[in-house]
């Protein structure tokens, strides 16, 4: 019998299992929105609940469990600074779980778990912004070599 078992293996284990853990929820904090398998996405929104949660208290206790959890100062300090003031209002349910079709592959159920009212500049931190500067001075090179 299954009592007290609350957690599901995924087919990993232990500590392969919390490295998943700890690496979806760094990347549910950085980009807000990820594409997952379903049961990787059950196992994950609980846990993104408490680590909001605990980001909403204001004390140096919180923010040493948010680093240890996280191993992640930015991740830590996102979640101390803007997400704690956006679900400030709000008690639980900081997230949602949508079903995404199947993977190609092998048939997996796929998910999408993503902040609720979140932000959709933060799916865009990585990508680099195409610098102007550099591409004017080719166009005014054309145009005098034209003229």
């Amino acid at each position: 019998m299954r009592h007290g078992m609350a957690n599901k293996k995924l087919n990993r284990t232990s500590e392969h299992r919390k490295a998943l853990l700890k690496n979806m929820l760094n990347s549910l904090i950085k980009y807000e929105q990820i594409k997952t398998t379903l049961p990787k996405a059950k196992f994950l929104k609980p846990q993104a609940d408490k680590i909001i949660t605990l980001g909403k208290k204001e004390t140096l206790q919180t923010t040493k469990m948010l680093v240890s959890q996280l191993q992640d100062i930015k991740s830590a300090n996102k979640v101390k600074k803007t997400l704690s003031k956006r679900y400030e209002k709000r008690n639980g349910g900081y997230n949602r779980i949508i079903k995404a079709g199947f993977r190609y592959g092998d048939n997996a159920p796929m998910a999408i778990i993503e902040l609720v009212d979140r932000d959709v500049e933060a799916k865009r931190v990585d990508k680099k912004k195409k610098d102007t500067s550099k591409e004017t001075p080719k166009t005014e090179e054309k145009n005098q070599a034209t003229a």
